[in-house]
């Protein structure tokens, strides 16, 4: 056992001598209850009557700007932090397990998400605004444990959502609570895995504050290439932090701070028993040996961001928050300089960053009882830098090599964004019953090419009757190409060498832009239970993939000329006294005909194939499902959930699918009393229960580079205390 795992262990068989019980409370899956018991009273304010005046404030302001981002006639699922407590790790859980429990979310490999047959495309924001996206990797920029509240919305979303439109994950932080005090979480498990995290929290007079920091080290960075249990060489170690400041400079106006930052370590994990493909000249022209198992890759991931934000009311009607941000990323590939030679043709050390800076304001205006018309602007200047140094060896017309002796290659370039979009919109309650939110976007985008576009949006919500609601929608979207996912390998140097491109076409990544329809309906039945079903249809031009191209495991954009995405929807949620569940089931088709942009990436048979063939989406995973249920007894705290997929597609042309794949989790919380020490939270988690081995990835199909295994069977214990 490593120190953390050790000590964490001990503490929590020693705490549980100490278990006492407490009443019990009722809980479900849309509102379970905090498994801990309630906090203890904060500690008497200096001048209470302040602090009263100052939450009374801070509230209001907070759903002011909630306000300001309506979901008329969009999707919306909601995780609360009584949700996320019942995951398996809890706050400690990623970000992405948590949107893995949402409808229609299917997990891929390297941490990434597909939400509707989208490739990532998910805008992050917190407390309303944008985070300018990172550069993909293998880790999560945002933590969860900083989340009072995850919104997740799909669909034919309002006018003011532009850019990244598969989904919008909605964050709402800690930080609007006013009693002083924190929480201290440790975490060990199998694999080597120990993890500790801090947070604080607290007022003074109309100053608030709320900071969080976290470090992370086991030995499954990566998902595992191959079906062992253990993965050879993936270490990873990932620090963290996130902090809220706010002041109150009078009853309807504050200045606000947040940021984050990450910095996380990978090992790339190793496949052994894999053959030589080139020969490498040591000392006296001898080739030199090396194991597959033993290669040293790595990759280096870092974010930060930071956004002030003014949130005031223009009089008694209006309300509006505007933020300036600004946000770095890199990622780094380092890699084994002999073994990704021999086995590979090529050893590059890549390093792909980027830096944005911008505002975003929005405003709302109430007129009178049946009209809010909201508007705002969005703009961002940002600068991409890619800088490849690659050792290759000379190569013939087929791509033989000819020479054992390698040769540096420098394949560096620059490139400078802008973005702009401003909206306009009404929400119009044209009856009791009926609630209409029509509104239009302008989006201009510079990169690597110009383009614009007026997208108009409409979303109508009728209340059939009080336990029935209907929603439809339609928008037109524009998703320009993220500027650090624009490949710009120059295709002539690397020509004669074993990392000559397959093609030598390089058309610019271009804008996708495509017409969204949705609809849908909830019920209940009962008042324990809801269900609801939602169908959307997407046409696409230009429609944008991502694909893992070269050794290095950094994600590049490209485009299909045409798209064609659908599915349906199921949900439910169940809540009984102590008693909590919840189903997501759905189907879904993601096609795309015709590459015309990155063309280099593919072979020629591949490209014409797929010029004249509608072709899967290498992500399009045709059933995905996920469900949960949760038991109280006391202070005891019993959940367990899964997720279900029938298998992303593989093969040429993404012909074939993998075969499906079912993941249990179950957990165990304990609130306890510890003589002398106060209360304490214990907490069992196991993952992938049944130990069931299945794969992610097999490394082939359209922009796939590498095999991946889902996690095998992991414990955890975990111990937590506020204070």
């Amino acid at each position: 056992m490593k120190p953390l795992f050790r000590l964490t262990a001990i503490a929590y068989c020693l705490t549980l001598a100490g278990l006492s019980s407490a009443q019990s409370v009722p809980n479900g899956a849309d509102a379970p209850p905090d498994p801990l018991p309630a906090k203890p009273a904060a500690k008497p304010a200096a001048n209470p009557q302040v602090l009263e005046a100052v939450e009374i404030a801070s509230k209001r302001l907070d759903a002011a700007r909630n306000a300001l981002s309506p979901d008329t006639g969009s999707s919306v699922y909601n995780f609360d932090r009584k949700d996320i407590s019942l995951l398996p790790l809890g706050d400690s859980t990623p970000l992405n397990q948590v949107i893995l429990q949402s409808p229609g979310a299917v997990q891929d490999s390297f941490g990434q998400l597909h939400v509707r047959g989208d490739h990532g495309n998910l805008q992050y924001r917190v407390n309303g605004v944008i985070i300018p996206e990172a550069i993909s990797g293998f880790g999560q920029a945002l933590d969860t444990r900083f989340a009072d509240q995850i919104n997740m919305l799909t669909g034919a979303l309002p006018a003011q959502y532009g850019y990244r439109t598969a989904g919008v994950v909605e964050i709402q932080s800690k930080g609007s609570s006013f009693e002083n005090g924190g929480r201290i979480n440790l975490v060990g498990g199998s694999r080597n895995h120990g993890e500790g995290s801090l947070e604080l929290g607290g007022t003074q007079d109309r100053f608030s504050y709320y900071l969080t920091g976290s470090y992370l080290r086991n030995d499954l960075g990566v998902e595992n290439p191959t079906a062992e249990k253990n993965a050879i060489h993936d270490q990873t170690r990932q620090g963290k932090g996130f902090g809220y400041l706010s002041y109150l400079l009078s009853d309807n106006d504050r200045i606000s701070l947040l940021f984050g930052v990450s910095d996380n370590k990978f090992q790339i994990p190793n496949v052994p028993g894999k053959v030589a493909e080139f020969s490498l000249s040591g000392a006296g022209g001898a080739p030199v040996p090396i194991a597959s198992q033993n290669l040293d890759a790595r990759q280096n991931e870092k974010n930060q961001f930071q956004v002030a934000t003014y949130q005031g009311a223009a009089g008694a009607d209006s309300d509006f928050q505007v933020s300036l941000f600004h946000r770095y990323t890199d990622v780094a590939y380092l890699p084994d300089p002999v073994g990704d030679l021999v086995f590979n043709g090529i050893a590059a050390q890549v390093l792909r960053r980027n830096e944005a800076a911008g505002v975003q304001a929005d405003l709302s205006r109430r007129l009178g009882a049946e009209h809010t018309v909201r508007t705002g602007l969005f703009y961002q200047r940002e600068r991409f830098g890619a800088a490849n140094s690659a050792r290759v060896f000379p190569a013939d017309a087929d791509g033989n090599q000819t020479s054992s002796v390698p040769f540096g290659i420098e394949d560096d370039s620059q490139l400078r964004g802008r973005l702009f979009g401003v909206y306009l919109q009404d929400e119009w309650k044209a009856t009791g019953k009926v609630t209409v939110n029509y509104g239009a976007r302008y989006d201009t985008v510079t990169t690597v090419v110009s383009e614009n576009q007026l997208s108009p949006r409409l979303g109508v919500v009728v209340e059939l009757s009080q336990d029935t609601r209907v929603h439809a929608g339609y928008a037109r979207y524009f998703t320009p190409p993220a500027t650090e996912k624009i490949d710009a390998t120059s295709v002539q140097k690397f020509l004669n060498t074993t990392n000559a491109l397959p093609s030598d076409a390089n058309t610019a990544v271009q804008s996708e832009r495509s017409d969204y329809f949705d609809v849908g309906i909830s019920w209940l039945p009962t008042k324990e239970l809801t269900l609801s079903i939602d169908g959307y249809y997407r046409r696409v031009r230009h429609l944008q993939d991502e694909g893992q191209f070269g050794n290095a495991l950094i994600f590049s954009a490209f485009n299909f000329e045409r798209g064609k995405i659908y599915g349906v929807e199921f949900s439910a949620n169940y809540r009984r006294s102590n008693f909590a569940a919840y189903g997501n089931l759905a189907f879904g088709r993601a096609f795309g005909k015709g590459i015309e942009s990155g063309q280099f990436n593919f072979d020629t048979a591949a490209l014409a194939y797929i010029s004249q063939n509608w072709v899967h989406l290498d992500h399009d995973q045709s059933v995905a499902a996920s469900a949960g249920a949760s038991y109280r007894m006391g202070d005891t705290q019993f959940a367990a959930d899964a997720l279900y997929g029938s298998g992303m597609r593989r093969g040429f042309a993404n012909r074939e699918h993998l075969p499906g794949y079912t993941q249990v989790n179950v957990n165990v919380t304990q609130a306890i009393q510890v003589p002398g020490a106060g209360k304490w939270e214990g907490r069992v988690s196991l993952l992938n229960v049944f130990d069931k081995s299945y794969q992610l990835r097999d490394g082939s199909g359209i922009g796939v580079g590498a095999p991946q295994f889902g996690i095998r069977r992991t414990v955890y214990l975990g111990l937590s205390r506020e204070f």
